[in-house]
């Protein structure tokens, strides 16, 4: 019984609950949305139910379907289309239905009649009612499915069930009789209990007195035949992908039980068509193996299927070939388990056969249990592979045993049998299944033994016996060596060979077997001509298992077995390896000179023998060199030079004159060593390793220039790749170690310009991340030693140098991928504080000192952040802004944007450190906040950008603002190229209501704001004032007098006398421009400050007084003139 589906009442999304939704927009448009009622709970069919996948992927293509045409705006749709996915992931809809029901479906391209079939509608019940469908769709039957034992069937009973008799449109069965039990099947439209009844009159009731019912009678009901709509397909299809048809029939005939029989000779036809179909395809490699194994297995499982009750010679030779080839073929895809199947189907058939062989004649019979013997051999067989292949080695002896007992009538199958055995020894080998492998081994030689005529050549025996020796070597040499022994002695009986020899050689040493022993068998090797290669192998086994007296003995044999031999060259080098390896060096040394007279003399080394030579000299050389015994490596390094020729070009030969001149140089014979490298160059010039020679060459002779030039040589090689042959001898980053040590060794003989140089080429060149930034520290120290003992204008220049170091070491550290945040963080921190106080020492250099303090800056976001390095970074950004405003202040008005524009930046990151940094504490003695506005101040005012009114804003709103800043301001809003007056005497009356604030005024920096006002409002030149600017003025005016009454005697003089001087020209100006009454204000004003006059009060009062008279007397006889005219 299937689970329950979710009944119709769970749909409450799909109406119940929403509704489109009418509303009016601001702009009059009408808007139709999609309305959900407050107790809509978005809960649809699950997609875990028991539901078929169709209706899960209509729900989801109806509300698409709704949320693409309801709403009338995109936004809508957008918002709707979002819902829905969000609330059917909750009821578990996959991402790849939504992307499924997204695809446009394919239009009905089926024709007319197909159209006009009836649909059927079948219960859905999970992997049952899928393939029904896919049958009736092979006959263009469209299938349907409606979910069935819903939730809701089972506590919702609204009415009395109808009883089954009652029941119409019913399908129904009765059967024939008690005696017969085959059954008459009918459907009928009337109720059941009628229908019955129609037939219970008909068994009564004659049918030629026009009985209307149908008479029961018995007949055979023909089972369900399988679909052949599929195989016709695949036989009628001209393409070459067949792979979905095959997979298709092949499940479709998978899922048929063994009893099924079907008695259609069309289903036997269309296997038979099946099986000669996978033949032609896979001549031409058209299938593969694996489907070629499908399409023989369906086409058996049909044949089978088809089979009569009493099947004939013929059919069951079909089913025993069809059954033998498709086990043969699951075997060949390494699928035994099916192959088992098929291989018991052909044994079935097999004695089927035999049966019905044994019924007819003893004479005709005997003839056939011949070919049945030999099918039975062959599928036997095929059943030990495949045991073998699962690991039943018990079944694979049973089934081996009774092949081994048909050998007597099947003689020619000796070879076959035997074959099988020594490649199921191989395969539990490699399992290292020893005692299984033994035995199939011996089953394969003894097998082969029955029958001399068919048995496998001598050869092959002889093989089978040696992995036999073999495998009780391997086994447990100890316990079963003599068994060991023997098969190898008679695999050599069989057919001597150099393996087996050795072998019989690995075995006895293994065992422990005596000297004489082994001599033996060493004698036996020698006098059945075994190669060289063996010899050599057979000396290096007796070197590794102690027996040296043997090896050399053996060996020098060997010498003189084969004088005559090109390759004697290979036993001459070994023989020499192995003086070596046992410290017989004079004895060795002895061998290498014998066989350099003999080159002299004619007999030349093979190739492959020269150069193992070579190593082996190489190696002794080298373990001279590291012993700092270099008189001795040299020696063995020139032993290497003899066997080259003159004027040979070989990068070998390079290698070795420049390991010779590394020797000459520590025994200080440096003009032997000059011609060392320069033979070296000439063999291979674009070398590193040459170059790196010659710069040792040129820093022991001093020579600079030589040795600059091979940095450089050495920068440009290093950007190539490195040969193999380099590799052998040192790292991937050879270029790097090499120019490395050469840095250290300009520094160790005082040359610290190349030092310098050969650590630039390496940071520019190496890949090495951790090495480059080494190098950089290094470059960093040296300058910084050299900037120490400078002047101040070499300070600069070397300042100059330091800068690109630091720029490096900050791209190597922001790419570093292989290092902890730790590291980082060292790194990182060691530069900035190098960037730091480097940036202290460019007082005089505004620019230098912007740079380094970005650098530091920029390094210091690399360390681990906390409260000391955010205070570092803020002072770093306001240090640069304060060296970038300078720069503008000293450059052109022209070119002072870009300086401002970074003053900025440098601002605003400052600003957003500092805003971190009050979040975390309190500063209330800090002055930065006031710094910050002073530098955007400027910048924003030179940039004459609007918002600088704004920054004066926000210093009026600091808490403790001082009238020093304020003062600041105003100069800064006047000095070129910023001009914003207004701001300006803004900033001064600020100022100066705070200097009268003050418990004790400052009547000097009262008196600047007062002459700055004064100034700003009243310039000096003018020819014409407005009457607001004079009233302005006036209360400026007004102002110092009552701070010049508070302290008469404290204020300057001097500012007393200018403010006299500039009201009175003040008057004579408006009397020039007949404003009378005006000119006689200003002059009576300037007269009121004659008495606040100090030591100038008498000559100034006399004057004044004197002028101030004659101004009035003017003054009243033009009142009196304009009286008159007027």
């Amino acid at each position: 019984m299937p689970p329950f589906a979710t009944p119709p009442w769970y749909f409450v999304g799909f109406g119940y609950y929403t509704r489109p939704h009418l509303s009016i927009e601001t702009n009059g448009e009408p808007n139709i949305g999609v309305y959900r009622k407050p107790t809509h709970t978005d809960q649809y069919l699950l997609f875990d139910s028991h539901h078929p996948l169709e209706h899960k992927l209509g729900v989801i293509r109806t509300l698409n379907h709704r949320a693409q045409n309801i709403p009338s705006e995109t936004n809508g749709k957008q918002r709707e289309h979002k819902h829905i996915h969000s609330a059917l992931q909750t009821c578990g809809y996959p991402n790849w239905a939504f992307i499924k029901t997204a695809r446009k479906p394919g239009g009905d391209k089926k024709d007319e009649g197909h159209r006009k079939r009836n649909n059927i509608v079948i219960p859905y019940v999970a992997g049952v009612s899928e393939k029904l469908r896919r049958i009736f769709n092979t006959h263009q039957i469209p299938v349907h499915f409606k979910p069935s034992n819903t939730q809701r069937q089972k506590p919702v009973h609204p009415k009395d069930k109808i009883p089954r008799e009652k029941q119409s449109n019913v399908v129904y069965s009765v059967q024939c009789n008690e005696e017969c039990s085959d059954l008459y099947i009918g459907e009928t439209k009337q109720p059941l209990h009628k229908r019955m009844a129609q037939h219970r009159r008909a068994t009564t009731t004659d049918p030629s007195q026009g009985g209307a019912a149908v008479v029961l009678t018995c007949s055979q009901v023909t089972p369900t035949t399988l679909p052949r709509g599929i195989t016709e397909s695949l036989l009628q299809k001209q393409q070459t992908d067949y792979s979905e048809l095959i997979e298709r029939i092949f499940s479709e005939v998978s899922g048929l039980e063994d009893t099924t029989k079907i008695r259609d000779l069309q289903l036997e036809e269309c296997a038979i068509q099946l099986w000669n179909w996978a033949v032609t395809k896979n001549v031409g490699t058209t299938i593969s193996q694996i489907q070629k194994a499908k399409v023989r297995h369906v086409a058996c499982r049909l044949l089978y299927c088809c089979e009569p009750e009493n099947p004939t010679e013929g059919i069951i030779r079909m089913q025993i070939l069809m059954a033998s080839r498709t086990g043969r073929t699951w075997l060949d895809c390494r699928n035994p388990q099916m192959a088992d199947h098929f291989l018991k189907l052909a044994v079935k058939s097999l004695e089927d056969l035999y049966n019905l062989l044994t019924s007819r004649s003893e004479e005709a019979a005997n003839i056939s249990k011949v070919d049945v013997e030999k099918d039975l051999f062959r599928i036997l067989s095929c059943r030990a592979e495949s045991a073998i292949s699962q690991g039943n080695n018990q079944e694979a002896v049973v089934c081996m045993q009774r092949c081994k007992d048909m050998l007597l009538r099947l003689p020619k199958e000796t070879l076959y049998l035997s074959l099988m055995c020594y490649n199921f020894g191989v395969e539990t080998y490699k399992l290292r299944k020893f005692e299984d492998s033994s035995f199939w081994l011996s089953q394969s030689y003894d097998i082969g033994k029955m029958n001399a005529k068919y048995s496998p050549e001598s050869g092959v025996q002889a093989k089978v016996l040696r992995l036999l020796a073999t495998v009780y070597f391997e086994w447990d040499c100890q316990r079963y060596h003599e068994k060991a022994l023997n098969a190898v002695s008679l695999a050599n009986k069989e057919c001597v060979s150099a393996s087996g020899l050795y072998l019989k050689i690995r075995i006895l040493l293994k065992c422990g077997a005596s000297d004489d022993h082994v001599r033996a068998g060493l004698n036996e090797m020698m006098d059945s001509e075994a190669i060289l290669e063996v010899c050599l192998s057979t000396v290096k086994l007796l070197i590794c298992e102690d027996r040296e007296v043997l090896a050399f003995e053996y060996l020098k044999r060997v010498g003189q077995h084969f004088e005559s031999s090109p390759d004697l060259g290979t036993a001459l080098v070994l023989h020499i390896e192995l003086l070596l390896q046992r410290g017989k060096e004079l004895l060795g040394k002895q061998k290498i000179e014998d066989i350099i007279t003999g080159i002299h003399a004619g007999k030349q080394l093979t190739p492959q023998a020269l150069t193992t030579l070579h190593v082996i000299l190489w190696h002794k050389a080298s373990q001279y060199f590291e012993a700092k015994n270099y008189t001795e490596a040299l020696q063995w390094y020139n032993y290497s030079l003899s066997f080259f020729k003159a004027g040979q070009m070989d990068s070998d030969l390079a290698k070795l004159q420049r390991n010779r001149a590394s020797c000459l140089l520590h025994l200080k014979q440096l003009e032997k060593a000059k011609e060392a490298i320069k033979e070296a160059e000439r063999c291979d010039p674009d070398c590193i390793f040459t170059q790196f020679s010659i710069y040792k060459i040129a820093m022991q002779e001093n020579n600079v220039e030589k040795a600059a030039k091979a940095v450089n040589a050495m920068g440009l090689l290093s950007k190539r790749l490195t040969t193999s042959e380099d590799r052998l001898l040192v790292s991937e980053n050879a270029a790097s170690s090499l120019l490395s040590l050469a840095a250290q060794i300009a520094l160790e003989n005082g040359q610290q310009d190349t030092a310098m140089k050969a650590l630039e080429t390496l940071c520019e060149n190496s890949k090495d991340e951790a090495l480059v930034l080494t190098s950089l520290r290094c470059l960093v120290r040296l300058v910084l030693s050299t900037i120490e003992k400078s002047s101040d204008e070499m300070r600069n220049v070397n300042l100059d140098v330091l800068l690109p170091y630091l720029r490096m070491a900050l791209q190597k550290i922001s790419h570093q991928s292989c290092v902890t945040v730790e590291q980082c963080t060292e790194e990182a921190n060691w530069f900035r504080k190098i960037a730091w106080n480097s940036a202290l020492q460019c007082e005089s250099s505004p620019d230098r000192m912007r740079d380094f303090f970005v650098l530091s800056y920029q390094l210091s976001q690399l360390c681990r952040s906390d409260r000391t390095l955010l205070m570092g970074q803020k002072t770093c950004l306001l240090m640069a802004a304060a060296a970038s405003l300078e720069l503008s202040r000293k450059s052109p008005h022209c070119s002072q944007s870009q300086d401002l524009i970074q003053a900025l930046e440098h601002i605003q990151m400052c600003s957003e450190i500092w805003k971190t940094l009050k979040a975390s504490g309190n500063f209330p003695t800090d002055p930065t906040d006031t710094l910050l506005l002073l530098y955007e101040f400027e910048a924003r005012a030179k940039l004459n950008d609007s918002r600088v009114e704004t920054v004066l804003e926000s210093v009026l709103e600091l808490e403790h603002v001082e009238s020093k800043v304020l003062e600041t301001i105003a100069a800064l809003a006047m000095e070129p190229p910023a001009h914003f007056p207004l701001l300006c005497k803004k900033a001064l009356r600020v100022a100066l209501s705070l200097h009268k604030k003050q418990p004790q005024n400052d009547l000097a920096h009262c008196s600047k704001c007062v002459h700055s006002l004064i100034k700003l409002s009243l310039p000096s030149g003018v020819s014409d004032v407005e009457a607001h600017v004079l009233e302005e003025v006036w209360d400026y005016y007004e102002e110092a007098l009552s701070i010049i009454a508070v302290a008469p005697n404290d204020f300057p003089e001097m500012e007393i006398l200018w403010l006299l001087t500039r009201a009175w020209n003040t008057g004579i100006l408006l009397y020039s421009l007949a404003q009378y009454p005006e000119a006689e204000k200003w002059c009576g004003l300037a007269m009121s400050f004659i008495r606040h006059l100090g030591s100038l009060q008498e000559s100034y009062k006399m004057q004044m007084s004197s002028l101030y008279s004659e101004v009035l007397d003017r003054l009243d006889k033009a009142k009196r003139s304009l009286m008159m005219e007027e």
